[in-house]
Order: C-alpha cells, then sequence, then structure tokens
C-alpha cells in the first residue's frame, strides 16, 4: 500500500514513536483553553475565569459531535485500509468531512440565537451571564473550524502523517498564545479576544488539514467524489458513540460542578474548580494522544487481521499507560502549588482551597488512562456499544452519582474526590470488557 506506515509491523518502540507526535498535539490543543484561562486569569479576572468554565459546556457538546463523526469514521476508514479497500475510504473520508462542515455551521447558529436560554439553563447567575455570554458569542462562529481541527488530528495519523498534524496544530498552538496576548493585554478586549485568539488558533490546524488532503494525492488518504452513504454515515456516528458520551459527560459534569461549587464556595469555588479542570486537561491529554496514536494501528491490524500485532499492542499499551500514570500523579501531588499558582495569586483565598482539591483530584489519574485507552481500543475494533458502556459508566453515571451523594456526606472534600471514585469504578467496568472479548478480537 502507497505511503502508510500503518502498514509496517510494529515492534514497541516504533509504535511508541508513531504515538508521539499524537500525545504532543493533543497536550498542543488542551494548551488553547489554559492559555486563555492563564491570561483571563491574570488581565481579566476570577470571575471572567469562572464565566469561560459556565460557557464552555456549549462548546463542548459540539466538539463532541466533531469527535464522534471523526472517531467513529476514523475505525472504518483504517479497517477499509487494513483490507485493501483505499478508495472507499477515501469516498468515507469525503463524506464525513461534508457532513461535519453542515453540521458545525448549523449548531454555530443554534448558539448565536439561544446563547442567553442556553447559559441561564446551565447555571449562570446575573453577575457571569454577561461576561459568560459574551466568550460563547466570540467563540460560536468558529465551531467550524474546532471540529476541522479534530479532523486534522485524527486523520491524519490514519493517513500516516501523525508528524505533518502536530507540526499544523503546533502553529496553532503560537498563534493561540501571539493573539492571546495580543487581544488581551495589548488590545484589552477581553473575553472576546480570548475566544478570538483560542478560534484563530483551532482555524490554523483546521484549515490545513482541509487543504492536505485536498490537494495532496501521494498518500493513502485524500478528497475523492464522496459516496452519499447513509448507512455508512449511522455507522460511523454509531461506532463513535463512546467520544460523544464522554464529551458530552464532561459538559454535563462541568455543570453540576459549576452548580456544587456555586452554593458551597461561590464564584470563588468556581474559579478553584475551573483550574482544576484546566490542570486536568492538559495531563490527560497525555492519555487521549497515545489511545489517538494507536487507535489507527489497532483499526487497520484488525482489518488485516494480524492477531500478533493486536497482541503487542495491548501489552506495550499497558505498560505506556502504567509508566505514565505513575509519573502524573506523583507531580500533580508535588508540583500543586506551582500548578494552581499559574491562575491563581498564592495571596487569594481561592488559591490553597484549589491546591488542596487538586492533590485529592490527582488520584483519579491512576485510573483514567486505563480506561481511556481500553474505550479507545474498542472503538478502534468497530465495537462502539461496549466502548460507549465502558465510557458512559466512568464520565456519567458513575460521577454524577459521586457528586450528587458525596458532597452532602463530606462536603467540599466530597467534590474532588467524585472524579477517582468514578475513575476507580469505571476500571473495573473496563477490565470486566477487556477480559470477555480478549478471545473475540485475539488481542
Amino acid at each position: 500500500m502507497q505511503d502508510n506506515k500503518l502498514a509496517q509491523t510494529f515492534i514497541p518502540m516504533n509504535l511508541i514513536l508513531y504515538s508521539i507526535p499524537t500525545i504532543i498535539m493533543m497536550v498542543l490543543n488542551s494548551t488553547y483553553g489554559i492559555i486563555d484561562g492563564l491570561f483571563i486569569s491574570n488581565f481579566v479576572g476570577e470571575d471572567a475565569l469562572a464565566a469561560t468554565n459556565i460557557a464552555f459546556p456549549v462548546i463542548l457538546i459540539a466538539i463532541a459531535i466533531g469527535l464522534m463523526m471523526a472517531t467513529g469514521a476514523n475505525a472504518i476508514i483504517g479497517k477499509l485500509l487494513g483490507e485493501r479497500k483505499e478508495h472507499q475510504a477515501r469516498e468515507l473520508l469525503s463524506f464525513i468531512y461534508i457532513v461535519a462542515i453542515l453540521a458545525s455551521v448549523t449548531i454555530s447558529t443554534i448558539i448565536l440565537v439561544f446563547a442567553d436560554e442556553f447559559l441561564t439553563l446551565i447555571g449562570a447567575n446575573a453577575a457571569l451571564l454577561p461576561l459568560a455570554k459574551e466568550y460563547l458569542v466570540a467563540a460560536a462562529p468558529f465551531l467550524t473550524f474546532i471540529l476541522l481541527q479534530i479532523f486534522t488530528q485524527i486523520f491524519l495519523v490514519t493517513a500516516g502523517k501523525p508528524i505533518i498534524g502536530f507540526a499544523a496544530c503546533l502553529i496553532g498552538g503560537i498563534t493561540n498564545i501571539v493573539l492571546d496576548y495580543v487581544l488581551i493585554v495589548s488590545f484589552d478586549l477581553g473575553l472576546t479576544g480570548a475566544a478570538l485568539a483560542t478560534g484563530t488558533g483551532y482555524s490554523v490546524g483546521g484549515i490545513f488539514g482541509f487543504l492536505y488532503f485536498l490537494i495532496c494525492r501521494r498518500g493513502s488518504l485524500y478528497f475523492v467524489k464522496p459516496r452519499w452513504n447513509f448507512r455508512q454515515l449511522a455507522h460511523s456516528l454509531y461506532n463513535g458513540m463512546s467520544e460523544f458520551v464522554s464529551s458530552t459527560s464532561g459538559a454535563i459534569t462541568t455543570v453540576l460542578f459549576n452548580i456544587i461549587m456555586m452554593q458551597i464556595a461561590g464564584e470563588s469555588g468556581v474559579a478553584g474548580i475551573t483550574v482544576i479542570m484546566y490542570v486536568s486537561t492538559i495531563l490527560s491529554a497525555m492519555y487521549m494522544g497515545y489511545s489517538m496514536g494507536v487507535s489507527p494501528v489497532i483499526s487497520y491490524k484488525f482489518g488485516a487481521q494480524a492477531h500478533e500485532q493486536l497482541q503487542l499492542i495491548n501489552k506495550t499499551s499497558k505498560k505506556v499507560i502504567a509508566v505514565i500514570s505513575i509519573v502524573t500523579v506523583v507531580l500533580s501531588i508535588i508540583f500543586a502549588e506551582a500548578a494552581v499558582g499559574i491562575f491563581i495569586s498564592p495571596e487569594s483565598a481561592t488559591f490553597a482551597l484549589t491546591v488542596h482539591g487538586f492533590r485529592i483530584y490527582a488520584i483519579a489519574f491512576l485510573f483514567m488512562g486505563f480506561n481511556v485507552f481500553i474505550s479507545a481500543m474498542f472503538t478502534a475494533l468497530s465495537n462502539g456499544r461496549i466502548s460507549a458502556i465502558v465510557s458512559v459508566s466512568r464520565t456519567l453515571v458513575f460521577i454524577v452519582t459521586a457528586l450528587v451523594t458525596l458532597p452532602f456526606i463530606f462536603g467540599i472534600n466530597g467534590v474532588w474526590v467524585a472524579v477517582p471514585v468514578a475513575e476507580a469504578l469505571g476500571i473495573i467496568v473496563s477490565l470486566i470488557y477487556f477480559k470477555k472479548y480478549k478471545r473475540v478480537y485475539n488481542y
């Protein structure tokens, strides 16, 4: 097969090396919101930081739809490539791009029309509503480019070009940082400037990926005349349901966190949980990056029925994730004050509250990586149902149950421990299905 690195015989080292650009790319993507938060907290204020966390769940729903389309279609595309059905893979790639663009434009329009209603529904009070609306209205027009950025980072890995995707996202990240300084600090545009900077950063990577598949026709994946196969679209959406559920659950739990923290500690509590989520996002991006980096390999080898390669991926991944998990927890506990201090002044009353909370929250990283990988693995194997069960258990059922019970027993500590409890329960579900399907897929 021409110019596709997925066809190679992987050993542990080159599997890890193949995933590294995607890991770095996901970490860079996660910094978009964090960089915004850094500039907002230092140059606009803590209330503005809390307002962005109020607005973000609305955007997260749109991102969830993009992830569902991209990951679901990507598993099918990878399997088709492994089966040497290259033209069908290109048709699906072209079709899913068209669907995503139409869907994102529609969602952007709905958000702009009903911004007040959405924000009020998810807990914005009188003080935060104007700030949250300012950010949301400025960010909504960029949703198409956010989805295209997601497509860039996922499909270029499947095309065997992870480094190109990484370079595009790196340029986008640098653009975001520069524009944050220019628009927030120099031009004093506040939350509008933050949203414009982030949207422009996403646009760089999104447009680059689109142009790559449009112009470069030497690789295994590029745009062709799409085949309007709605059955295959439905299969893609079903297969990517776990990623949709995971991201949507993130939006729901963010709303719950905000409501509970507002009741317990007011705006300071919302600012504190916002900072923890920022730091958690960049750390969990390593797990997502690794899983996304090896998922196309899993799909390809599954399509090619290369069972020994699937077993090697499984063994290597468990070791890699175990090392990342232990290092992440230890560093999070040791450097909690430094991480929180980037966003909140040590003199602020919010600082001590947030540091204490983050050290408890960090326990979740012991389990999170394995849950993320197992869910992504089942998506890559085109088993969207099991992937969705794993995701909905840890990111919705267990965490919502924890959030509506533990704070009433342990107060604010119940909020901090909710995610570790949910991830620990989630690993039980993940391991049950992992063991159950081991012989089915020969991994």
